[in-house]
């Protein structure tokens, strides 16, 4: 893959990007509160049985974690717009091998829901990276495998490439890196993600929309489904939705640009996963991109569509299991 980071500059997109990195906030450890009993505890209990339930406060916000199992830990990191319980059925069997640890990315689900902050800085995926950097620290767990479908791959990409000594593998969930696809939009990408080209115009237009038409905060058919569309009856989580893509738009651009500058790659062995019936694996040769990225890198098309881990968690927990194994 050729250097994107020429391209990135000359981009309208970066102009949100100026903010000096050394303005960011260093990841403080996190400390475990006493559990605020949500309307959708019960969820927890019936999809996560044995897990513990927790509030961990760090780097600001209060991240709402369910963690089970015993043996070298695992962070999921789910995608948008979820929330933990996607994972609920991959968790409990992994659960059987790893501890697992599964948390509500800031802004999603219950976990604490800022505004976006200067230059969205609030969203960056080094900001969010380091809630969950403080999670990990939090219960005591010093390195770790990371996890991540959809916008939590992306937060688990840069968890990983800022945390090289703490991040034992990782797998990422039917993406290609925001940088990449910034820098190689195509007529195809834009009709298959129109949504994020929605999503970074200024608040309130996106939050607008979406709250008026429902589009792109349905969580599907189903309990679950009607637990992550609940989520977005708070316009607060419609906002924080939004300036995740922001901050992935300028800001992230940023970081990733300076990182392929200097030739930072991942240096933990990489899985790469994507649905055999969804957009990402038909317009992209995922693998090839990622084994730019990282030192050591496979993967392979999974049964489904984008959230395959959902339609097909049997086939997915397998091949986490032998990956992690």
């Amino acid at each position: 893959m050729s250097n994107p980071t020429p391209e990135l500059n000359r981009r309208s997109l970066l102009s949100a990007a100026s903010l000096a990195l050394g303005a960011l906030a260093v990841a403080r450890p996190g400390r475990l509160l006493a559990q605020t009993v949500p309307t959708d505890a019960a969820l927890d209990a019936k999809y996560f049985p044995g897990f513990k339930v927790m509030k961990v406060e760090t780097n600001g916000v209060s991240i709402h974690t369910v963690v089970g199992g015993s043996g070298p830990a695992v962070l999921l990191l789910h995608g948008a717009p979820l929330s933990h319980l996607s994972w609920a059925e991959i968790a409990v069997n992994l659960a059987k091998n790893f501890t697992v640890v599964a948390p509500d990315l800031r802004g999603y689900g219950w976990s604490s829901k800022p505004d976006g902050g200067d230059n969205h800085i609030n969203y960056s995926k080094r900001t969010m990276a380091q809630d969950h950097a403080g999670v990990m620290q939090s219960l005591g767990l010093n390195e770790y495998h990371v996890v991540g479908h959809d916008r939590g791959g992306r937060v688990a990409r840069r968890l990983t490439l800022d945390n090289p000594k703490r991040v034992k593998s990782l797998t990422v969930f039917d993406i290609v890196p925001e940088h990449y696809l910034y820098s190689h939009v195509t007529r195809e990408f834009v009709e298959a993600y129109f949504h994020w080209f929605l999503f970074l115009r200024p608040a309130p237009f996106p939050e607008d929309i979406l709250a008026r038409t429902g589009q792109y905060i349905s969580g599907g058919p189903g309990e679950l489904g009607e637990a992550f569309t609940r989520v977005y009856k708070d316009p607060a989580a419609i906002h924080a939705m939004c300036e995740d893509y922001r901050a992935s738009a300028g800001m992230d651009l940023k970081i990733d640009g300076d990182d392929l500058k200097a030739g930072k790659k991942i240096e933990c062995p990489l899985n790469v996963l994507w649905g055999d019936s969804a957009a990402m694996g038909k317009q992209y040769d995922v693998l090839n991109i990622w084994k730019q990225e990282a030192t050591k890198a496979e993967g392979k098309a999974m049964p489904g569509g984008h959230n395959f881990l959902m339609e097909n968690p049997g086939p997915t927990y397998a091949e986490l299991k032998r990956f992690l194994g």
